[in-house]
């Protein structure tokens, strides 16, 4: 055990322990025996554990204890929650230690070598997950026990509950957005970038003459184009998409070039004793070597498009759309709503990043970043 580990598992322990010995009205609200009896028994057996740490047995319960140990912290944290926002300095040293045992786990499970695939795949999940889910529970008590006003932030379980009675204009919302405005905008604007690029490379006059072009659209801003595509393509998904495509074009066109010139000297002269004209070049090595450029710009490209379609929706559009829904909600203040609907467009994004993130394993495993 390293000595960070030492002083994580300490200071978790003694969190633990002294909500333990104050369970008293002024310091902590009472809790049943039998509650305290299993949670001093998890404590105990992790300490036998950190006794016989060279034991197989001791490395079992050093690993999973702190786990074990701490969701078990959190199970009366939010049932105290439900209880009670009177929450008093027993309570803090509670939710400290179980954050730091939390940390412990999380930390010794990150590090857990020589694992077969699919435990490493759990295990790559599991981590961002646990993470995720504790710093929903911190937001939930410090919001719960500072008394923050909802207008300001409100709670995730008053977004969750937000949520789960307005599936039907989230689902509206989603669909007028990002199935209409960010896909075909998105796949309009990449492609477009994409192919231009391919022209731009086979000639140096149209490299010379589009590129300062394209660097000019791309710092246009997006709240003086937004208003003029609307004029443009009226008020409907069309305008939105063609936010998105001005707003993805140049870092794909830029992004592709580079990769087409990625390839080496002696790799293109390879190609030429081969016998291979332009075309075989460019598809047999030159589009593989840049692959990894144009993933990078397509990963780029699928937050972007989110954001233009989302900040366009503010200049006009349908009375449907996550922009027009967090515009007026802001101004009912329904700001439960606003934070459903980022949190939506949040889930979309990451799905829609991590789809391309996975093409781009599938196709570019060969690259050393990947093979490492």
């Amino acid at each position: 055990m390293s000595k960070f580990q030492k002083i994580l598992s300490n200071l978790g322990l003694a969190g633990v322990f002294l909500a333990i010995l104050f369970p008293g009205n002024d310091m902590f609200l009472q809790r049943g025996s039998v509650d305290w009896m299993v949670l001093v028994s998890g404590v105990i057996l992790m300490m036998v554990g950190f006794a016989i740490v060279k034991s197989p047995a001791g490395k079992f319960l050093t690993l999973w204890l702190p786990g074990i140990v701490s969701f078990y912290a959190v199970t009366i944290i939010l049932a105290e929650l439900d209880k009670s926002t009177d929450f008093r300095s027993g309570f803090w040293l509670l939710l400290l230690g179980a954050w730091l045992l939390g940390w412990l786990f999380v930390e010794r499970l990150s590090a857990i070598a020589d694992t077969p695939d699919i435990v490493s795949l759990v295990r790559n999940i599991a981590i961002p997950v646990i993470f995720g889910l504790w710093l929903l529970l911190g937001w939930e008590v410090v919001v719960r026990g500072f008394d923050v006003p909802q207008v300001l932030l409100p709670p995730p379980s008053m977004i969750a509950a937000r949520f789960a009675a307005s599936t039907s204009i989230l689902w509206a919302d989603f669909k007028q957005t990002f199935l209409q405005a960010v896909l075909i905008g998105y796949f309009l604007g990449c492609g477009s970038g994409f192919l231009i690029a391919i022209v731009i490379d086979r000639s140096p006059f149209l490299r010379r003459g589009l590129l300062p072009i394209g660097n000019l659209v791309s710092a246009l801003p997006i709240i003086g184009v937004a208003p003029i595509m609307v004029m443009w393509f009226g008020f409907d998904w069309q305008s939105k998409a063609a936010v998105v495509v001005v707003m993805t074009f140049f870092p794909m066109l830029v992004n592709t070039l580079a990769g087409l010139s990625a390839a080496s000297n002696m790799q293109l002269d390879l190609m030429k004793t081969y016998g291979a004209n332009y075309r075989q070049t460019l598809f047999k090595l030159r589009l593989p070597e840049a692959l990894p450029f144009i993933f990078n710009a397509l990963k780029i490209n699928s937050t972007l498009a989110l954001i233009g379609a989302i900040v366009a929706e503010f200049f006009g559009t349908p009375i449907v759309g996550m922009g027009f829904r967090i515009s007026t909600e802001v101004g009912r203040m329904n700001v439960d709503m606003v934070w459903a609907e980022i949190a939506v467009a949040a889930v979309a994004g990451s799905a829609f990043y991590g789809v391309i993130a996975l093409i781009e394993r599938r196709l570019t495993f060969w690259h050393p970043s990947l093979r490492a």
